[in-house]
């Protein structure tokens, strides 16, 4: 599961949830994406869960790209513990997830395999999702632009 290898403060506020992603809502890598609906906190577990959820069903084959990180904890007192006498001790850490934020992005894969997939990995998650596909104008000149690069000619320089 991933977490910080450290913070420079263990406990956080809660912090809002409002609004909509500004950053992180296109599809910068792969073909295919899962994008948030709604916000809400993806724990380290449900987003393992997810990630694994993929690799199983691409036979470890495409690539998946995690485009959310755990940076906030989460702090729990013990159970059956009086009110008060502080804050309690960090438990787990989740990725603030606002809506419209790409959370996993899908790449060398057919349309068919990544929805599934997708739909697989969506029950493993708190929130509302849905798969978006790069536009293909998009893909088709990210083709072109990669495949246009010329060769650098060895001795031609000045």
């Amino acid at each position: 599961m991933e977490q910080p290898k450290r913070v420079k403060y263990r406990k956080m506020h809660k912090g809002r949830r409002d609004g909509s992603a500004h950053a992180g809502n296109t599809l910068e890598y792969g073909s295919f994406g899962l994008q948030a609906m709604e916000s809400a906190w993806v724990t380290a577990r449900q987003i393992e869960a997810a990630r694994r959820t993929f690799t199983h069903h691409f036979r470890r084959g495409g690539k998946v790209w995690i485009r959310i990180f755990p940076d906030k904890s989460v702090t729990k007192k013990p159970a059956e513990t009086r009110m008060g006498s502080g804050k309690g001790a960090p438990d787990h850490w989740v990725a603030v997830v606002k809506r419209g934020r790409i959370m996993f992005e899908l790449g060398d894969v057919t349309e068919a395999m990544a929805k599934e997939a997708a739909r697989l990995a969506s029950h493993k998650l708190p929130l509302e999702t849905k798969f978006v596909v790069k536009p293909v104008a998009e893909a088709v000149a990210e083709e072109t632009v990669t495949a246009e690069v010329p060769a650098k000619e060895s001795g031609s320089e000045n």
